[in-house]
């Protein structure tokens, strides 16, 4: 905590948005795959240090069928973000999720940070982050209810109610790219790791100038 508030008072507002290196902000519905088109890349870069895939602060116990994951309790991840822990956090379908303050560094290094977020905040990032990257993973309506209903963490009329959701969420504005995982994941995985190449050169030329 204490390193993460160091990180949050050096980084003052007059230092946004930070520049240098690229924040990659992988947005979509459940069930799209965005997880796995991140395990993806994340074991096809496995030896480049250029790459930080952030690991995401839930209120959510971790478990073998979700992400790896921190677990916080609610009010521990409310006396944290208070403390400039998360660079961002954001409340949804009664969880709160935080990225650690320390990506913050990672991206003026000049490193390029991958992080599941919600498309909610796009807006916030946007100011954040000079150089962003907004890649959105989807998936047909028939794949992404089959997924949910996998998962067996809520009712038929919730998944349906989530879909519907979705389903009215549009994105709009510079750096979006749509990927489809409707099919096998090596497809999507590959899309998205000619990106993070394209991310890797930009950082590379941005710290040179």
């Amino acid at each position: 905590m204490m390193v993460s508030a160091l990180i949050e008072r050096e980084l003052s507002a007059e230092t946004f948005p930070i520049r240098d290196g690229v924040f990659v902000a992988v947005v979509g519905p459940s069930g799209a795959g965005k997880d796995t088109v991140i395990g993806y890349a994340r074991a096809r870069f496995a030896e480049e240090t250029r790459l930080e895939f952030v690991r995401r602060v839930i209120t959510r116990p971790s478990d073998a069928a979700s992400e790896d994951h921190d677990t916080l309790a609610e009010a521990a991840f409310v006396e944290a973000e208070a403390d400039g822990a998360f660079a961002v956090s954001w409340e949804a379908h009664g969880l709160r999720y935080g990225i650690p303050a320390d990506v913050d560094w990672s991206v003026a290094n000049g490193h390029v940070a991958v992080a599941n977020v919600s498309r909610a905040i796009i807006p916030v990032l946007r100011e954040r982050y000079a150089n962003l990257a907004i890649v959105e993973i989807t998936a047909s309506p028939e794949v992404l209810a089959e997924r949910l209903a996998m998962r067996g963490r809520e009712s038929r009329g919730e998944v349906l109610a989530r879909l519907a959701r979705s389903a009215n969420v549009t994105l709009s504005g510079p750096g979006v790219t749509s990927i489809d995982n409707s099919g096998p994941r090596e497809t999507a995985g590959e899309r998205f790791a000619e990106l993070l190449r394209k991310a890797m050169a930009f950082s590379n030329m941005s710290g040179l100038i």
